[in-house]
């Protein structure tokens, strides 16, 4: 097991506080792992009582249509002595009702709760209605660039160019980083995960009749990665192709979409008005290889992955991430994080004709840090207090 030590420095914050801990991100990206982590710390450096570990994964077929009344029977029963238990509750998501077990347990029994889902149902109104003020919600990504190297047993010093190509063509499945796949198994294996969240966590969940129709639509979300687009757009493009579906639908099927953790929304932000824009949002997807695996890798596509990979970097590191509009000028990337921010533009290299990419930071009269982030491993420097960067560099800087 290769440890994620950024997910368990995040969570040791929160064990023993008397708040329900949710792991949530989308399928296959290691939650479970980061779970067994969390077990190992406690046995290794808390000294708990293996006795007192009770674990459950939900996603087995022994728990296939439990109630959350025999959810809690079960959990209940393991309680035999007057000491803490810590529970460990993977797949949640499949229990209906869970939040009421959790609730009734966090009232009644001395007990610490970690829980995991690949649905952000977790995260929904009936967590609201039940844990009010008792849950602390903690993202879980697929590999960055940093554990990318970790897990192939590479050095940060070593051929970082070569490392960020592979990274880039591979994607951060935890799967794919301790394998040693070609492309098109790789791409074969997250196609697997694609369309178990596609066909389980979506469509039956939802019961979508028009599979192919909302295949479509899927496809359309994945070939725009990193461009600006509304729901009425997508019912012209679909009008064109002879098909109708409500704008209602398509908003229902975006929606579906972040809930499963198969795409992120990035919001448009007014950075002389301050405001976030209810209008013309990006879409990210939550690894990059789910685009490959549909389409294949293609040169065509490295620049709006390597927006991507900027985009769940800068999720990681715990910011809110918006696109910018600046008066008639838009930035790639706005990240806001308490009273911090910064600015970052993504282009493949900066072409000597045009310097667009620096002026539109130019223009932003503050004093918080900016950045442009290349492919290009010479293109480094610093241009009027804007510093220039090789992707990997940035990706693998301690702060911004």
């Amino acid at each position: 097991m290769i440890l994620r030590p950024d997910y368990i420095k995040e969570i040791k914050k929160f064990i023993n506080v008397p708040l329900v801990k949710v792991l949530s991100g989308v399928r296959r990206c290691g939650k479970s792992t980061i779970l067994e982590m969390i077990k190992d710390e406690l046995l290794t450096n808390y000294e708990i009582n293996k006795q007192c570990i009770i674990s459950r994964t939900y996603s087995e077929i022994k728990y296939d249509n439990m109630t959350y009344l025999e959810m809690y029977q079960d959990l209940i029963k393991e309680f035999s002595v007057d000491q803490k238990y810590y529970l460990f509750l993977d797949e949640l998501q499949e229990i209906n009702g869970w939040e009421k077990v959790v609730n009734d347990l966090l009232e009644n029994y001395d007990v610490d709760i970690y829980v995991t889902g690949s649905n952000s149902k977790l995260m929904s109104s009936e967590i609201s209605t039940y844990l009010t003020g008792r849950y602390v919600s903690i993202p879980i990504y697929t590999l960055s660039f940093k554990e990318y190297l970790v897990f192939k047993h590479k050095e940060e010093n070593e051929n970082l160019k070569n490392m960020f190509d592979e990274y880039l063509q591979y994607g951060g499945f935890p799967l794919i980083g301790i394998s040693d796949f070609d492309l098109t198994s790789a791409y074969q294996v997250v196609d697997g995960i694609y369309a178990t969240v596609i066909t389980r966590d979506i469509s039956k969940r939802h019961k979508i009749r028009n599979k192919d129709l909302f295949d479509r639509v899927v496809k359309y979300v994945i070939e725009n990665v990193g461009k600006t687009f509304s729901a009425n757009t997508i019912v012209k493009f679909l009008k064109n192709e002879k098909r109708t579906l409500s704008v209602e639908t398509i908003y229902n099927y975006l929606k579906w979409l972040a809930d499963a953790f198969i795409i992120y929304p990035c919001n448009r932000y007014d950075i002389q008005g301050k405001a976030v824009l209810k209008t013309q949002e990006k879409y990210y997807l939550s690894d990059i290889a789910f685009k490959y695996c549909k389409y294949g890798f293609a040169s065509s596509m490295i620049s709006s992955m390597l927006e991507n990979i900027v985009f769940l970097e800068l999720k990681r590191r715990g910011y809110e991430v918006y696109v910018g509009k600046y008066l008639d000028k838009e930035i790639d990337f706005i990240g806001i994080r308490r009273d911090e921010k910064i600015y970052v533009q993504v282009c493949r290299e900066i072409p000597e004709t045009s310097n667009r990419e620096i002026s539109n930071l130019m223009e932003i009269k503050d004093h918080y840090h900016k950045y442009i982030v290349t492919d290009d491993p010479l293109s480094k420097g610093n241009e009027n207090g804007i510093e220039i960067m090789y992707i990997s560099d940035f990706l693998l800087k301690e702060s911004y």
